[in-house]
């Protein structure tokens, strides 16, 4: 089997699936045209999120058995079209739920203890205690939307800080455990004081959070995305923190993002971004959570192992 990587990844899945008799080719910076030109010579294909996978894409790739996503999200390979193909497909969820479930903690964390603008006023001299008197995580209850890979690492991360955690999943049922209670999405929305998100990117998420899921939430709420962000519409996003129906807002993710998530779009200077960008009680960050070394590695090695578990 020959196998072409176009992305940067870990090493450690060139080396693996060398070690198992593969070969591999990495070819990266290849542009669209060129990728479509030496397709037809592969049998597997890895890719991050920077390359749309698409029907012209899978119809060069004539010789395809797989493609492999290094991530969790697969929004960017027309799955349907490939499973016409017969082409499998394969992501790695396992391998950076962690990282998620962590940075959803810390982001909560910095946004209930006032750390970031706390830390901006010591260094510039300014010492106010009560002005950044926090929150506790303890006594709240807490919503997760997709109790999957990253809902549940989440589930888990969280359970040591004594609140009650609810989880709504569409496609799943019977799933409490010992970190999570199923609940129903109504249940979930009326309950809850923060909701985080942990959901694919597709037709039935794309702005799930819009004016009716924020009317059906309980007052004062604190939202989380740390999933995509047009999962949630960022315009009622911004018109519920103004109007102070969500107290804050962690948004490791941004609709405004392109499609490789390396970089806001160039046009995406508009006034709620702008707003979300000044709001103290918003935290942002640039699309890492799930984005550490041990993840990098851990992904690199659960796709060696699904592609080596369905191919030798």
């Amino acid at each position: 089997m020959r196998i072409l990587i176009i992305h940067k990844v870990h090493p450690i899945l060139k080396e693996l699936l060398l070690k198992a008799g593969f070969q591999v080719d990495e070819k990266l910076d290849l542009s669209r045209s060129q990728i479509i030109d030496i397709l037809p010579k592969y049998n597997g294909l890895v890719v991050r999120s920077a390359l749309k996978v698409d029907k012209e894409i899978i119809d060069a790739g004539i010789n395809l058995k797989f493609i492999g996503r290094l991530g969790a999200g697969m929004e960017n390979i027309d799955g349907e079209y490939a499973n016409q193909k017969q082409i499998k497909l394969f992501n790695a969820p396992e391998g950076n739920r962690s990282a998620v479930g962590e940075q959803t903690v810390g982001m909560l964390l910095s946004l209930f203890n006032n750390l970031n603008k706390a830390d901006k006023e010591v260094r510039n001299g300014i010492w106010l205690r009560e002005d950044n008197r926090g929150e506790e995580i303890e006594g709240k209850t807490i919503g997760i939307i997709g109790y999957g890979n990253m809902g549940g690492a989440f589930a888990r991360k969280i359970s040591g800080f004594g609140a009650k955690v609810i989880a709504y999943d569409k496609y799943k049922t019977n799933y409490s455990d010992s970190y999570a209670e199923e609940v129903s999405m109504v249940e979930l929305s009326e309950k809850s004081d923060i909701i985080s998100f942990h959901v694919p990117l597709q037709d039935d998420t794309y702005h799930m959070a819009n004016q009716e899921f924020f009317n059906s939430c309980k007052k004062g709420v604190y939202i989380i995305n740390t999933a995509r962000g047009a999962v949630i519409d960022s315009a009622i996003l911004v018109s519920e923190l103004k109007n102070k129906n969500i107290k804050g807002a962690c948004l490791d993710v941004l609709e405004y993002e392109g499609m490789s998530f390396e970089n806001i779009k160039a046009n995406t200077k508009n006034r709620n971004f702008e707003f979300l960008t000044k709001a103290e009680n918003v935290i942002l960050s640039p699309h890492i959570a799930g984005w550490t070394h041990q993840s990098n590695r851990k992904m690199a090695v659960v796709l060696a192992e699904k592609i080596l578990f369905s191919f030798q």
